[in-house]
């Protein structure tokens, strides 16, 4: 009996520990993401909207269900989610489906899974683990050797998505990986040398990319060099960006969207039809919203209660962090189109459900920041 009120006790206690300004902020972002996604996709033959929302549901109750076990018992599950994740990565080549040159979707019935989502959490779960285990055997800071198992466990899935070929995604893989590593015990040293062999890796792998991608990064350095092929995607976002001005045209006008000009409005470019009907004023409270919530994941992973939760939430907020920059920065101009979609805000069911898996991880680690 005794027992039973103790753990009903840790529960209640756990309940108040739960984090509501997080699900507040990604509610919202929510809520503002299906209201644009309604707009984006007028002109569609299929409201993509309702079915973003339907997945937004079910994914809320997948986070939900994350969260009602202890993160420590995740630790355990990382490796086997991680090599099951790899496995998707290379049936992908085998069984995927192609779409537009790209071979990227594993298709379930009606469903198509795009293992390389899942790759990010993935990635964060068995970066967490290493980490943690590490952390507690190492006595001095990381140099260049202890670099190898981290970046290896990074550029793994990240070299089998760049063969799909998935550029953006790949990127936003490395970039999680590189975060969590900076954030770990290592010497600055090390960094600064990883920096320059990330340079010279660059280099060596601009040459081994799709001439397509190639295009897409001249035309950055060179927009109106090929307005009407490479360029066209940049040039348009950048148009429909700008003719918002201060406060927008309305919910429902921007003439580049509903006119078609803006391509992948409903996924990779989403915030450009946000930033046309909404305007400066709209941009900005959007982006405070997505910096309220990338400031809850910091706090979090700074209170959490062992390593493997801290880094958890370093590597979602990570997460979150990179796809929202690199989405708004291509969508803007500052930053080569390469297909990264906008947390919360674009349509896909397999992005979706990597955030959330993601959310439910960081509320998992708040919850429990506390708790023995």
């Amino acid at each position: 009996m005794a027992d039973v009120s103790l753990t009903a006790a840790t529960e209640r206690h756990r309940l108040d520990l739960f984090p509501w300004h997080v699900a507040v902020a990604v509610a919202l972002i929510c809520l503002v993401g299906v209201w644009n996604l309604a707009s984006a996709s007028r002109s569609a033959h299929a409201p993509v909207w309702v079915t973003q929302a339907w997945i937004m549901g079910a994914a809320a109750v997948l986070a939900l269900l994350v969260t009602l076990f202890d993160h420590r018992a995740y630790q355990r599950a990382a490796w086997v989610f991680y090599g099951l994740v790899l496995v998707l990565l290379v049936v992908v080549f085998f069984k995927g489906r192609v779409v537009m040159g790209a071979r990227r979707w594993i298709g379930f019935g009606s469903f198509n899974l795009q293992p390389s989502e899942l790759a990010k959490i993935a990635v964060i779960m068995a970066l967490a683990s290493w980490f943690h285990y590490d952390d507690e055997r190492r006595r001095s800071p990381r140099g260049l050797a202890g670099t190898i198992i981290p970046l290896g466990l990074t550029l793994l899935p990240a070299l089998l998505i760049l063969r799909q070929p998935d550029l953006g995604t790949a990127l936003v893989v490395v970039a999680i990986g590189v975060t969590m590593l900076i954030f770990s015990r290592i010497r600055w040293r090390t960094v600064a040398l990883l920096a320059a062999i990330a340079v010279i890796g660059g280099s060596f792998a601009y040459s081994h990319l799709k001439p397509y991608q190639k295009k897409r990064i001249e035309s950055f350095l060179n927009p109106e060099g090929d307005a009407l092929g490479a360029g066209y995607h940049a040039m348009q976002s950048k148009i429909a960006v700008g003719s918002g001005q201060a406060l927008g045209k309305g919910w429902g006008q921007g003439t580049q969207t509903m006119l078609s000009f803006l391509p992948e409005q409903h996924t990779d470019f989403i915030f450009s039809v946000w930033a046309e009907e909404h305007g400066f004023v709209g941009s900005l409270l959007l982006l405070l919203l997505y910096f309220w919530l990338i400031a809850s994941g910091v706090d979090i992973a700074g209170n959490a209660r062992d390593r493997f939760g801290h880094f958890l939430a370093v590597g979602v907020t990570a997460m979150l962090f990179w796809q929202m920059t690199i989405n708004i920065g291509m969508v803007t101009g500052v930053l080569p189109v390469v297909g990264v979609t906008l947390p919360l805000m674009s349509y896909g069911g397999s992005s979706v459900l990597s955030v959330f898996l993601g959310l439910g991880l960081l509320l998992n680690v708040a919850m429990r920041r506390f708790v023995n």
